[in-house]
């Protein structure tokens, strides 16, 4: 082998030996940086990105709830279960299982992703339906939702004067 062949090959493997370090100093910063941004990922991000699929949360005042995530707002989700739907406060939501790995930034939400817990309390006002209002202290309502206030929703039991349950309240509402 030739003397100017031999030192190409030299620089080869010298540049071959520079890539890979230079790799596996670009992977570690890489992991570093993922791991700084982290901490700008938000829970609703995490929700928006797994509607769709299968999930359970465990909700204060409720227990488990299981189901496909159908639609997130601003403060809350629709999960449909087995043959019921939940409306959860996200505010109540302890832990969640088979989420998204995945997050979607607040930036790239749907408009409809930014209504509020109103908003769905309304559709079930709008019809009649009965649902149990589950209360973050662990108390349970069983009744009609027939107005909703900017902080508040107007319900009516079976039997029994109507009563206003503050938003803040609510851990969950579920259909009948």
């Amino acid at each position: 082998m030739r003397w100017d062949e031999q030192l190409f090959e030299l620089f080869d493997d010298l540049e071959g030996q520079a890539s890979a370090l230079y790799d596996v100093e670009r992977g570690a910063e890489l992991v570093d940086r993922s791991r700084a941004e982290y901490h700008h990922v938000l829970l609703a991000g995490r929700l928006v990105a797994s509607v769709g699929s299968v999930v359970a949360l465990e909700v204060a005042g409720v227990g488990r709830v299981e189901g496909t995530l159908r639609r997130t707002g601003d403060g809350w989700c629709l999960l449909r279960g087995h043959q019921q739907d939940w409306i959860v406060r996200t505010a109540r939501i302890h832990v969640v299982h088979g989420a998204s790995e995945r997050s979607v930034p607040e930036v790239a939400w749907s408009p409809l992703q930014k209504l509020g817990l109103g908003s769905a309390l309304r559709r079930l006002a709008e019809s009649q339906a009965r649902c149990l209002l589950h209360l973050a202290d662990g108390s349970q309502h069983e009744a009609v939702v027939r107005r909703v206030g900017q902080d508040f929703v107007e319900v009516e039991p079976p039997a029994g004067a109507r009563l206003l349950v503050a938003f803040d309240g609510i851990a969950a509402v579920q259909s009948r």
